[in-house]
């Protein structure tokens, strides 16, 4: 016991040592290297790829290392295998997404001004939170995103939106017009075949 005691104790004095002889500089622009957001992805050991979506990246690598799990569980999700991975074949424990990555990315970025409830890429729901623009604080609309099949286009997208209007001192149901939800379908369509493009 005396002899492991002895060796730890010489190992943490050479250990302290070494690093003795960095100067402070040093130290400081070691640090800074090692927060940039590519270095904090590299030593998470994420599956998301960064150079499809740097920010779901970077957030599941945060949560990797500040809790040993990702955002998904200790397992993740791969999104790199889903785009065709460029000849990756290292995705075999990986999950990929039942539905499609562009409708579900263009979906997030077409709604990223709302807050979100909840989101599932495995089930492919996105529900928002309710929203209101300050110019008009007295009516809140929310959305109801479900996004099914792997396929780019709209049987696969449908998009239910909620609005009230506070009166009387309470929130009221309006009624909702179905243009719109329309709209919104064509706005994360239109997103979504940019996000397509841009990809290949």
């Amino acid at each position: 016991m005396f002899i492991i005691k002895t060796v730890l104790f010489l190992t943490l004095i050479f250990i302290y040592s070494c690093n003795s002889n960095k100067t402070e500089e040093e130290m400081e622009e070691l640090w800074s290297k090692a927060q940039t957001k590519t270095e904090i992805i590299n030593r998470s050991g994420t599956l998301f790829n960064s150079g499809v979506d740097m920010d779901v990246a970077l957030r599941d690598a945060e949560t990797r290392l500040q809790s040993g799990g990702g955002l998904l569980g200790s397992g993740g999700l791969s999104v790199g295998g889903i785009l065709g991975g460029g000849g990756n074949e290292s995705s075999s424990a990986s999950i990929s997404m039942p539905v499609n990555v562009f409708l579900w990315r263009g979906a997030l970025e077409t709604v990223d001004f709302m807050p979100l409830s909840s989101a599932d890429p495995i089930g492919g729901t996105i529900i928002t939170d309710w929203y209101s623009t300050t110019d008009n604080q007295n009516e809140r609309c929310k959305l109801n995103i479900f996004i099914s099949g792997k396929d780019l286009n709209t049987e696969n997208l449908k998009v239910t939106s909620f609005c009230q209007k506070f009166k009387d001192q309470m929130w009221v149901n309006k009624n909702i017009n179905k243009e719109n939800n329309i709209k919104i379908e064509n706005a994360i369509l239109n997103k979504a075949k940019k996000l397509k493009l841009q990809s290949s």
